[in-house]
């Protein structure tokens, strides 16, 4: 996998499309687009507050009248797939081969490519998206990340309710920053396609974390002494579904749970993107700190 070089700078201002735009990672990318003076493009089904800079399509993935709009005049687009399954994507993977931009998907680390089937839906359906992308000639880059660090920001009620947070028990990882993410995003994104070759590349934090590992560290930064407790499947289950989560992702969340492996690698491929190492996550629960209190 050739070493990529950040973005240098264009004498026109490139069009990026952006989905998921309003969760963790995609503001994240927003703002880090806007600040290399991209002209940015939000698909969403709600749209945020006016924002400088940002042109907000409301419609949906699924919907290819919507998907066609938004890709008029479009360079690039960072795609993150919603679904538990990829059949509705098919007629999406069709507007992006008519309008051709440059694709940057989100996976995820945990495919393993030497496998038929996958430890569970939300790899599996990764690894479908992958290979529809692919197989469509679209020559995807592909950004497998690791467990994001913004995930932790689900033990807010928690965390400010005691000591203890209790949750499914999931197998260690290399916990990444979703800053990190975003930055090697936007590199993907401006850097002429050529350059980055088509490997994916595997974004992991700089450690390799378990949730008591997180929740301890997270204690740290608040100066308290937090502790994880796991909890049984049957309970994990019980207590998403009475909180309104989807029966279909919830069902997902504890096969990831309990089938998803352990990972002990690391990689220096957000390095190569960005030209610095990834952040830990103790550094991430610092600069959240405010946000559990």
């Amino acid at each position: 996998m050739p070493d990529a070089t950040r973005p240098t700078g264009s004498p026109c201002r490139p069009s990026i499309l952006v989905t998921g735009a309003t969760g963790n990672l995609g503001r994240e990318v927003v703002d880090r687009l806007r600040a290399h003076g991209a002209r940015v493009r939000c698909l969403v089904r709600d749209p945020a507050g006016p924002r400088p800079g940002v042109e907000w399509v409301v419609g949906d993935l699924t919907h290819p009248a919507a998907v066609r709009a938004a890709l008029v005049g479009i360079d690039a687009v960072f795609l993150i797939w919603p679904l538990l399954h990829s059949t509705p994507a098919h007629d999406l993977v069709a507007e992006l081969v008519t309008a051709a931009p440059r694709v940057v998907y989100l996976s995820s680390t945990a495919i393993d490519d030497e496998a038929a089937r996958q430890s569970d839906p939300i790899v599996q359906v990764h690894a479908d998206m992958e290979a529809l992308l692919r197989d469509a000639g679209l020559r995807p880059i592909v950004l497998r990340s690791d467990t994001l660090a913004s995930n932790a920001r689900g033990w807010i009620p928690q965390v400010r309710a005691g000591d203890v947070v209790s949750g499914p028990d999931m197998a260690r990882t290399a916990v990444v920053d979703e800053r990190d993410v975003a930055d090697a995003a936007v590199a993907a994104l401006l850097v002429h396609h050529n350059r980055l070759g088509h490997a994916p590349y595997l974004l992991t934090g700089p450690e390799v974390l378990g949730r008591a590992d997180q929740v301890a560290l997270l204690g740290v930064a608040l100066r308290r002494r937090l502790r994880f407790q796991a909890v049984t499947a049957d309970l994990a289950r019980s207590r998403m579904l009475a909180d309104g989560r989807p029966e279909q992702l919830v069902e997902a969340l504890i096969a990831a749970s309990l089938r998803r492996p352990e990972s002990n690698r690391t990689t220096d491929h957000i390095e190569r993107l960005t030209g610095r190492p990834a952040g830990t996550f103790a550094r991430w629960a610092i600069d959240h700190a405010v946000e559990f209190s």
